[in-house]
């Protein structure tokens, strides 16, 4: 919880790409909603456009979101919207009961690899989870395609190194599929479904320069959306669904 949370939003804001990495991101995530159908939902980390906004108004909404930008945005979007609570604190120190008996749903997007503790962050999630609660966890891909292609290049040595962006975003972790699914095993979670999306070739600044001339069109965006299809483990991004493990 060390992080400079004011100085990642104003990054936050200026990254390039990352305004159409988030769209694709966000659509993943509301596939999931689509899917598990959750009463409840908690959002940690929502940065300017939470997920409430594209949500049934029946889903109880809670936000958890350490910015004061954010949170601020967030209550503006949620006034009038019944059901929908915005708390401006990082996770580890809110109350436990949130929602009693523990959430359906929790989204983690793009968030567990910019914290100093993933570990911490996971434990301090299983106070809100019930039995069958749902926690969909999303992170960058150390094996997507621009990351393969780097180190090919000569460009980094290994796919799990911090790039010069991941530095500016206060990132601290890598991951992979596997890397991700070992960590929530770890902190008591069982994977039970997991992909990759957005095959990404070019780094964040390179893949808004050729949107800004012209060369990558709506056409090429959605088919390297749905080109993970074909190139499962080279997403740009990684995603796993995890259930917690009973206690004895």
């Amino acid at each position: 919880m060390s992080r400079d949370i004011e100085s990642y939003s104003r990054s936050y804001r200026e990254l390039p790409f990352e305004a159409i990495q988030a769209r694709y991101r966000r659509r993943v995530v509301l596939q999931q909603v689509a899917e598990f159908r959750p009463a409840s939902l908690l959002e940690v980390g929502c940065g300017l456009r939470p997920l409430f906004t594209d949500l049934d108004p029946a889903i109880k909404v809670t936000v958890v979101e350490p910015s004061a930008e954010f949170a601020s945005n967030a209550r503006e979007l949620a006034a009038g919207r019944e059901g929908t609570e915005i708390l401006e604190s990082f996770l580890e120190q809110v109350a436990p009961s949130l929602q009693p008996g523990g959430f359906d749903l929790i989204v983690l997007s793009s968030l567990l690899h910019e914290v100093d503790e993933p570990q911490q962050l996971l434990q301090a999630l299983l106070p809100h989870c019930h039995t069958s609660s749902i926690v969909h966890v999303n992170v960058p891909n150390a094996h997507s395609l621009h990351r393969m292609l780097a180190v090919e290049m000569g460009l980094i040595e290994d796919p799990f190194e911090l790039s010069s962006t991941q530095k500016l975003m206060q990132q601290h972790s890598t991951f992979d599929l596997d890397s991700l699914a070992k960590l929530l095993s770890q902190q008591g979670f069982e994977v039970q479904s997991s992909g990759s999306y957005f095959i990404k070739p070019f780094t964040h600044a390179q893949m808004q320069d050729l949107c800004d001339r012209g060369f990558l069109t709506e056409a090429h965006l959605e088919g390297l959306f749905r080109l993970s299809r074909r190139m499962p483990d080279f997403g740009s991004e990684i995603y796993v669904n995890a259930t917690p493990v009973p206690r004895g």
